[in-house]
């Protein structure tokens, strides 16, 4: 695939919610209790479209029901940033997109990602059977840029509390979640965007997250043109957190499409 065109990559938000979700089980806070739909929040991942190819980003618990609510039917590769379980234990619903295909699907993330979902699923790393009754999947180790189908995609390394984690970069668009720290080497690579979306996990620090004005410091530093952040826990209410966006960041919802 040749340099993308405008207008021929769109990033869909599925979920831009903590590990909780929001509405949080048995929270009454003003968020939990919100009838706004950009305050009711699944669990953090997105959906690539980029001409004919459909790639997810993650598999958390919430996968059927953001597929179904998006209307997505085609899945051609995912590319994982890490194995906790709210952003891989949906897994099983890829199933139904190996199925839809006849076809397996490519998972892409670092060594330690790969390992633990062949550790924890290696049920869905067989072949496939007459009635497809497993997902089909073909695991596969990046540590550099790399083509899907033609699509250049460059796994930014990030760092989540201890864990080695993965962001993605397509075209002038990065997806960072779930980040504590992001390396000189890495910053690099993430120059010239147009769209950022990035860790807000809360509004105060926390060990393996970026708190609100730590992901305003990096929103600058990075310097894209727009900032939309996501994983965000149930405290954060969408409209009081706007008021303290300044200009060029935003706060991200489910279902929110972006087009570059």
């Amino acid at each position: 695939m040749s340099a993308l065109q405008p207008g021929q990559l769109e990033i869909t938000i599925l979920g831009c919610g903590s590990s909780s979700g929001t509405p949080a089980i048995g929270c009454q806070c003003a968020t939990c209790t919100s009838s706004d739909p950009r305050n009711h929040r699944t669990r953090c991942s997105a959906y690539v479209r980029c001409g004919e190819l459909g790639l997810l980003i993650d598999t958390g618990p919430d996968l059927r029901q953001q597929a179904l609510r998006e209307g997505i039917r085609q899945v051609d590769a995912v590319l994982y940033t890490h194995p906790h379980a709210d952003h891989l234990n949906g897994i099983d619903d890829l199933r139904a997109f190996c199925y839809v295909r006849q076809g397996a699907v490519v998972l892409y993330g670092n060594a330690f990602t790969m390992d633990n979902i062949t550790s924890r699923f290696g049920y869905a790393l067989q072949p496939p059977s007459k009635v497809w009754d497993k997902p089909v999947l073909l695991p596969e180790v990046v540590s550099g840029p790399f083509q899907h189908a033609g699509l250049s995609i460059t796994p930014i390394p990030l760092q989540h509390g201890s864990w080695p984690c993965l962001g993605w970069r397509i075209g002038n668009a990065a997806w960072l979640t779930d980040l504590s720290h992001i390396p000189d080497d890495s910053l690099a690579l993430l120059q010239g965007l147009d769209v950022l979306f990035l860790d807000c996990l809360n509004m105060d620090g926390y060990p393996s997250h970026l708190g609100f004005h730590q992901s305003l410091q990096w929103a600058e530093r990075i310097g894209a043109r727009r900032t939309v952040l996501i994983h965000m826990i149930h405290r954060l209410e969408y409209h009081t957190l706007s008021a303290l966006c300044p200009p060029g960041v935003e706060v991200g919802y489910d279902g929110l499409k972006v087009q570059l």
